[in-house]
């Protein structure tokens, strides 16, 4: 990541703080913004093209926000974005402000590993469990891995909770051979 991309994320993530806004509501603006941003590759290639004056670019983001009903925080972000020439890494500015946020937050993501799909409330429930033993609020990301066999293997930071049925038969074997 690029020394100003953090910059950029930090600022924001201290405006949103600071001015007390929704990070749920800003978040989802972003989303918007991003969503747009990425389904339409001559709205990328107009904020990018450096022959077009800035304030073109802001007039026409001033229009799309008229769209979007972005706060003027967010729109004020992506305008300094346009000004200074980096609007091109808007979606890293993105994840790492929302990374930054997580953090000041206290929210830490999970990656939870699991042998089937699960439902909605077999989610909820193992995402509640997940943060009980985190001591906190987390992200959850749950992805399938057949190759666990059943149970979960659960990755929150640097450490990982292994209750699948391949890490207890791996436990097993261990145990038997050193014995």
């Amino acid at each position: 990541m690029a020394a100003f991309v953090a910059r950029y994320a930090a600022a924001f993530a201290g405006v949103v703080t600071s001015a007390k806004l929704d990070p749920a509501a800003i978040d989802r603006q972003l989303s918007d913004f991003l969503a747009t941003w990425d389904g339409s590759r001559e709205l990328r290639e107009f904020f990018v093209n450096p022959a077009i004056a800035a304030a073109q670019k802001v007039g026409i983001l001033d229009k799309l926000n008229a769209k979007l009903g972005m706060q003027k925080e967010l729109r004020n972000l992506l305008a300094v974005l346009i000004t200074n020439g980096r609007i091109g890494q808007v979606s890293e500015v993105a994840a790492a402000y929302r990374k930054l946020l997580q953090e000041q937050l206290g929210i830490r993501p999970a990656e939870i590993l699991t042998a089937r799909e699960l439902s909605a409330a077999e989610r909820d429930a193992l995402a509640a469990e997940v943060a009980r033993l985190a001591g906190g609020r987390v992200e959850p990301s749950f992805k399938l891995d057949a190759s666990i066999l059943g149970g979960t293997v659960v990755r929150i930071g640097s450490t990982v909770y292994d209750g699948s049925v391949r890490g207890r038969l791996e436990r097993l074997r261990e145990t038997l051979v050193s014995s």
